[in-house]
């Protein structure tokens, strides 16, 4: 799509006519002054919640705790909280120069210049092609920069630092910016343009994902920003644009992202942030708006909303996300979408939340920049019933309950084995819930990944046979998927191995406003035990052949044995979606090689 754009209108002939101005200086008063009221007082409180603590330090062993116990934390967190308190330093020198402490936005940038590598110790790898593996390269190389996520997200926060900044920092001295110039150049600029060899460029590699928009997008304001040619600048922008087309190749028609709607943040939320900085950089001459794809890929969020903040969380995905409103916002002001609009407005999010995340300054500048729609024109969600073909994803809503299923296969980004599983909200809250994502360690990427509880088959919402579970891998699928009028239909037999002697497992999800009817039928190669499970957010009762919890009741065959787990949730990425403790309901009938089960989902009879 951009290659094809690019051969009737040279990237150089079209940059004459655009601006790489990308934010208003620290010196444009009328711009800074004039920012709401509200966002002074939270970049104020920001700068002063990071003013009482030094630059921490990054050090060695820190980086090699990850390849020593497995630990991210070790290294992440001095790396990013330098960050942090960069972004907040200069946002406040931006707002009250008279209250500017230059000193700490001058400490920030060289410490970061001083670092051996802007790269996280869990993507450290050695870019060339047959060199040792991550544990056996448990320190960066100094000589062979790589480009991951946050290095390019190092470079955005200095190119903009020196933007905003440029002529307080170099009062204090000229070899500030020309420090941030050259560091750029030799760990950015120079490493993209002269090796093929990053995987998520895509000439190697055909299954990228979101590291390639998200990379880009901090690339390409690196590139905006430096003091280089307009010859050079169109090279690099031209190369760029042929990875995002390689990304979008491997993106489906219905612009799922099977990462999760909390991927949307840095994967369809970056591609917008590549979209917006082409169409400047250009004067509007490279504008994507009706590409019906990239229509599907920005309206995502849209699709996966469970409403209150609360997202289909599918894969790696936290059931309550952080997802940039006001690039969700201005999705829907760029696609004139009203219901993207309101949601995004809705979410928005301070200051704060954007360098929380992760420090993301340019979403910062975003957010402070941007006015919101106006809440009268906000439009409310419309109960409408999602189906995303390629993705298989089905969302919908009747009375007071929503369903999200999905098929799709095990091999996804950011997979869990989660083939036919479901989730359930009764009056806009939780019943039947995915447990989401965990703080990532060493495993979560790795050869141990489905060690992790959270991962496995045995906690979602799914049955298996003499206990055995779905397993990992592209090639356990859902077959013959069917989006009905209140549902879903979908057969379940591939995406289990061969030792759990299924031969047929038909699933059917039907909603109605009384609540669901899940209904599955099977047969087996010999009789065995099968047992469903179901993941609760409250407290399960038995009684009288049905589980009741909170508000929920599940209507169950006859003669099922019933047991109940607690999960006491620990780990702290997922105590934000679920505090306190999650239930795993397992029932199970004796041994069999034919079954026809239905369970009925309902309102318990004295809330009904």
């Amino acid at each position: 799509m951009f290659a094809e754009f690019l051969q009737n209108q040279p990237m150089r002939a079209m940059l004459r006519n655009g601006s790489r101005m990308l934010y208003p200086p620290a010196e444009d008063r009328t711009c800074w002054d004039g920012i709401p009221e509200k966002m002074r007082m939270e970049i104020r409180k920001l700068a002063a919640e990071y003013r009482e603590a030094a630059y921490p330090m990054r050090s060695a062993s820190g980086f090699m705790a990850f390849v020593r116990d497995g630990s991210r934390q070790a290294d992440e967190k001095p790396y990013f909280t330098r960050r942090r308190k960069l972004c907040a330093a200069v946002l406040h020198a931006c707002a009250f120069p008279e209250e500017a402490d230059t000193d700490a936005v001058i400490d920030g940038i060289w410490c970061i210049c001083e670092e051996s590598s802007w790269v996280i110790s869990a993507h450290n790898v050695n870019p060339i092609p047959g060199a040792p593996a991550a544990a056996e390269f448990p320190l960066p190389d100094v000589r062979k920069p790589y480009i991951d996520l946050f290095s390019a997200q190092t470079g955005m926060i200095l190119s903009l630092t020196s933007s905003l900044l440029g002529k307080q920092l170099d009062r204090v001295s000229p070899v500030i910016r020309k420090r941030i110039t050259e560091e750029i150049r030799r760990r950015i600029l120079r490493p993209f343009m002269t090796t093929d060899d990053f995987w998520w460029m895509g000439f190697r590699r055909k299954d990228l994902n979101n590291w390639t928009p998200w990379i880009l997008s901090n690339v390409m304001v690196c590139a905006a920003l430096a003091p280089m040619p307009a010859g050079w600048l169109a090279a690099l922008l031209t190369r760029a644009c042929g990875m995002l087309d390689r990304y979008l190749d491997v993106i489906p028609p219905d612009g799922g992202c099977d990462e999760g709607a909390g991927y949307w943040n840095m994967a369809g939320g970056a591609l917008l942030d590549c979209l917006e900085l082409l169409e400047k950089m250009t004067g509007g001459k490279m504008s994507f708006r009706e590409n019906e794809k990239i229509r599907n890929i920005l309206r995502f969020p849209l699709k996966t909303s469970l409403g209150n903040g609360w997202f289909a969380n599918f894969a790696d995905c936290d059931a309550r996300p952080f997802i940039s409103g006001e690039r969700m916002e201005t999705a829907g002001r760029m696609l004139k979408d009203p219901e993207l609009t309101a949601l995004g407005t809705r979410m928005r999010g301070t200051v704060a939340d954007q360098l929380n995340d992760v420090p993301h300054l340019t979403r910062a500048l975003d957010l402070i920049f941007h006015e919101p729609a106006e809440a009268s024109r906000c439009a409310e969600l419309k109960a409408e019933d999602i189906y995303l073909p390629d993705l298989q994803v089905r969302t919908l809503r009747r009375g007071k309950w929503t369903l999200a299923c999905k098929g799709g296969h095990n091999g996804e980004n950011h997979n869990h084995n989660d083939v036919g599983s479901f989730i359930l909200f009764q009056g806009g809250e939780p019943a039947v819930v995915d447990a989401g994502n965990m703080t990532y360690t060493a495993k979560t990427f790795s050869a141990e990944r489905y060690t992790l509880w959270n991962v496995r088959a045995d906690w979602h919402n799914l049955p298996m046979a003499d206990g055995c579970c779905q397993q990992p891998g592209r090639e356990y699928a859902a077959r013959e998927v069917k989006c009905t009028p209140d549902g879903m239909e979908l057969n379940l037999e591939g995406a289990y191995p061969q030792e759990a002697g299924i031969l047929c497992l038909k699933r059917s999800f039907a909603l109605g406003p009384e609540g669901l009817r899940l209904t599955d039928e099977g047969r087996l190669q010999t009789p065995r035990e099968v047992t469903w499970v179901f993941l609760l957010r409250n407290q399960p009762e038995w009684k009288c052949g049905q589980v009741t919890a909170g508000k929920l009741a599940i209507r169950c065959p006859e003669g099922m044995a019933f047991s109940a787990e607690e999960k006491p949730v620990t780990d702290p990425r997922m105590a934000r979606n679920w505090p306190g403790s999650l239930w795993r309901v397992q029932l199970k009938i004796g041994k069999t090689d034919r079954f026809r089960v239905e369970f009925v989902f309902c309102a318990q009879e004295r809330e009904a």
